[in-house]
């Protein structure tokens, strides 16, 4: 009799771990789904006259579905970074410095890279 129970609790413990395994085995595809989905980012610097780096430039970002508009502020060395964009939405990206402004630039949603670069150049 107690020969019976151990081969039953092993079954039972064989059929848990399989169910387990299966669970696992649905789910990591699925994982790696999710992160087809996952937000952008992009960063680039600014530059002024002579290509050099401007800080304090005001730089752009307009949302197409939306019309909504980020800004950053450039940093001391020409810097900007947006993050947690949209995969599925197209951008315009530009910046502004008293007076000047850099032509726009698109970010299309059939880009498919997670992180883009873009440097901005200011024009009189």
């Amino acid at each position: 009799m107690k020969q019976f129970f151990q081969t039953a609790a092993r079954q039972s413990y064989l059929r848990a771990a399989v169910t387990v395994l299966f669970i696992v085995c649905l789910l990591v595809p699925l994982a790696g789904f999710a992160q087809s989905d996952a937000a952008r980012s992009v960063e680039g610097k600014v530059y002024g006259a002579q290509s050099v780096p401007q800080s304090s430039a005001v730089v752009y970002l307009q949302d197409s579905k939306t019309n909504n508009i980020k800004s950053f502020i450039s940093t001391q060395d020409g810097s900007y970074r947006f993050g947690q964009l949209s995969p599925d939405v197209d951008y315009q990206l530009w910046a502004e410095y008293k007076g000047k402004k850099s032509d726009k630039k698109t970010i299309s949603s059939f880009n498919s890279k997670k992180q883009l670069f873009i440097d901005l150049h200011l024009k009189d």
